[in-house]
């Protein structure tokens, strides 16, 4: 196994993850909550987020097909979206593209707050989930699919929800010591580290259009 592959995922599903930036969602969507029932949330939000990164890394190739969409011009796109996620993290507010404010009242109201909006759009969002098709259509766009990059990228969603369940569940306590500034400045270095990927992204996408004859 290639733990750089790992690293390199880690790092790209953390960015737009984001998952220090969520600790004061997650604090206030629970306000009120037992231990007990703050352990249900996140165990939902991990479980909800980790599942459907799996299976739009498992079922990307085959939407590319049903669709008839090329690989460079899903990079392109993908970068695009990737870099108004980054943006929007930049100037310190969470990207309309992962939770509305309608998400949130809503939340609010039910107890089901780990499927939506923590699971779904917060941590396995538009963004985390084109990373994920990205990075297994790279692997399996050559004659010789790269079983280890495949591996790594089901690695790496495994390990950032591991390292998101321990920093929901000692949310309260990390948003004590941080604060809201503190996350808001973890943010936009996280912003800033997704903006230079998903220029890279758009960068490798007309490269590899381009060689393709696209």
């Amino acid at each position: 196994m290639d733990f750089v592959v790992v690293i390199t995922v880690v790092v790209a599903i953390f960015a737009i993850v984001n998952p220090v930036g969520n600790i004061s969602f997650f604090v206030t969507l629970t306000q009120g909550y037992s231990r007990e029932e703050k352990n249900a949330v996140i165990r939902k939000t991990i479980f909800v987020a980790g599942g459907v990164l799996a299976i739009f890394a498992l079922l990307g190739n085959y939407i590319f097909e049903l669709f008839s969409i090329t690989i460079p011009a899903f990079r392109i796109a993908g970068g695009i979206l990737l870099l108004t996620i980054a943006f929007s993290m930049l100037q310190g507010s969470h990207p309309k593209s992962k939770v509305t404010d309608q998400d949130k009242e809503e939340a609010l109201q039910r107890e089901a707050v780990g499927i939506v909006p923590l699971g779904i759009p917060m941590f396995a969002g538009p963004g985390s989930i084109t990373t994920v098709m990205i990075y297994i259509s790279d692997a399996t766009s050559t004659a010789t699919t790269n079983w280890n990059f495949i591996i790594g990228v089901y690695l790496g969603i495994a390990l950032i929800m591991i390292i998101s369940y321990i920093l929901l569940y000692y949310g309260e306590v990390l948003f004590e010591k941080i604060g809201r500034m503190g996350a808001l400045a973890f943010s936009r270095i996280m912003g800033l580290i997704l903006a230079a990927m998903a220029v890279q992204f758009i960068l490798e996408g007309l490269k590899n259009g381009l060689l393709a004859g696209l």
